[in-house]
């Protein structure tokens, strides 16, 4: 039978790397890639467990996928694995389930599988246990999804706890991908065409705090590899923003002034529940370091609606707030109750 594949990728832009990276090791193996909505003997859905929406989205591409193709290997992976590994290995649609920091392993647990004649009895030994886990997981990438732009995984995990994430449950804590390794990769992209990258991870700003580095010391690194021309960033907490790092980053023409600075909420009452370590004021104050350096920055953020206990006076404060800085675009989400 002829081996192919398909992926459905959910979530951030990590998760994208983490699809363009298991899409190559498959190819390796001599897979053809299909798209997700035709048949193919292996289906890899690349899950998000960000909301309770990602949780059932999740669930659904799953179950399409076995609608597909009964026949198919359903391989669930990623982080709505690592959060809810007990409810998936229930579902007998799903075939393997494979949590964070096992994706780079994900051709040979099929193999191996279908070599065992679709049947295992341990699916827990692909569930790593994340939050002891101090290792960055190497992946590459030799083709992307984008002809001319490629994201870039720089980092992984999250030390913030804000206590509406369930993120640092499901990536474990900051590890960082050593420089050599990102700028190895970078330059192979510029060599075959890419010119633009995005710097991406699941907390960027903590780029590096592991490995005695920081993330302005890898963008200037690849501000000089040849081929790139445009460099761009994923999301950043507001307390990365220094004068000095602003006016650094200024200096470095590639560097697009783009800036995506998590708010969450603008009223210092609501934000100290989230847990989120600044006020409304230093926030407004990094936007405006960055305004000094770039000229008409596009300035974005995340915005939480309804967070629990939120009154109509604290939800009229951030969007009084809002209208003060007046930021390029603002992304609006309702709070996702979820268990924990």
């Amino acid at each position: 039978m002829k081996k192919t594949v398909a992926f459905c990728t959910l979530g951030c832009k990590v998760n994208q790397y983490e699809t363009d990276a298991m899409r190559g090791s498959f190819e390796a193996e001599g897979y053809e890639v299909k798209e997700f909505s035709q048949e193919a003997s292996v289906y890899v859905i690349n899950t998000c467990t960000v909301t309770n929406m990602a949780d059932r989205k999740s669930r659904q591409m799953m179950h399409r996928a076995k609608k597909k193709n009964p026949d198919g290997i359903i391989v669930a992976v990623g982080c709505y694995v690592q959060a809810a590994k007990e409810q998936l290995e229930e579902d007998t649609l799903i075939d393997l389930v494979i949590g964070n920091n096992m994706k780079s392993q994900v051709v040979q647990i099929v193999e191996q599988y279908i070599q065992d004649n679709r049947h295992t009895e341990d699916r827990d030994a692909y569930v790593a246990d994340i939050a002891h886990s101090h290792e960055y997981e190497t992946m590459h990438i030799e083709t992307v999804s984008e002809h001319t732009r490629a994201y870039i995984k720089i980092q992984d995990g999250c030390n913030q706890f804000c206590t509406y994430c369930i993120i640092p449950f499901a990536r474990g804590r900051v590890r960082s991908r050593t420089m050599d390794d990102v700028l190895n990769e970078v330059s192979m992209l510029a060599g075959s065409g890419c010119q633009e990258v995005v710097l991406t991870g699941i907390h960027l700003s903590s780029y590096g705090v592991d490995l005695g580095t920081s993330l302005i010391e890898l963008i200037q690194a690849v501000h000089e590899v040849d081929g790139i021309t445009r460099i761009r960033l994923g999301s950043l907490e507001p307390g990365i923003v220094t004068p000095e790092f602003a006016h650094t980053l200024s200096a470095l023409p590639k560097v697009c002034p783009h800036f995506h600075l998590s708010l969450q909420s603008g009223c210092d009452t609501v934000l100290k529940r989230m847990n989120r370590r600044y006020t409304s004021d230093e926030f407004e104050k990094k936007c405006q370091i960055l305004r000094e350096e770039f000229d008409q920055p596009a300035l974005t953020t995340d915005v939480i609606v309804g967070f629990p206990g939120e009154t109509e006076t604290e939800y009229a404060t951030t969007v009084d707030f809002l209208t003060r800085v007046g930021l390029y675009e603002t992304h609006i989400f309702k709070y996702s109750r979820r268990q924990g």
